[in-house]
């Protein structure tokens, strides 16, 4: 019977005649982790800002509800209570949703910031990896030409 060749030794020459950089997928993992972290900062002061509005919000809201449930003397009082009540809600609506609209233009101008700072830092990166493949290669290359001849 034919016996099936062992190309592990073949394979491993192989890879160890392929000159990889290890430090270059480890800088881009400190590069990706930084710009990870610094995104979960501005996602999380984002929602600590909304729920402060959203609370803060529901508490005004019932406040003035309170004013709508007191009992009154007139029944003309009770319609004058709820208008006042709409008009108080109405008010806080939009304040409110002004808030948010800025906690939402903070966030986006905080996110356009970090994606062109992780685009610079890729293409440093990213550069650096290729310019140091480039002598890598030359050099393995220069090495194959002269162990040929």
């Amino acid at each position: 019977m034919t016996k099936t060749p062992d190309f592990a030794k073949t394979m491993q020459d192989m890879m160890a005649s392929f000159p990889v950089d290890a430090s270059a997928f480890q800088n881009a993992f400190k590069t990706q982790a930084a710009f990870a972290e610094k995104f979960s900062k501005v996602a999380l002061e984002a929602a600590e800002k909304s729920t402060e509005i959203s609370a803060k919000w529901a508490k005004d809201a019932l406040a003035k509800a309170g004013d709508v449930a007191k009992a009154k003397s007139e029944p003309a009082d009770y319609s004058k209570a709820v208008s006042t009540f709409a008009s108080t809600a109405a008010e806080m609506a939009a304040e409110n949703m002004a808030a948010f609209a800025e906690v939402a233009k903070k966030v986006q101008m905080e996110t356009v910031e970090l994606m062109l700072a992780a685009g610079k830092d890729m293409s440093e990166d990213a550069t650096a990896v290729v310019k140091k493949a480039t002598a890598d290669v030359t050099t393995a290359a220069k090495k194959a030409a002269a162990a040929a001849k």
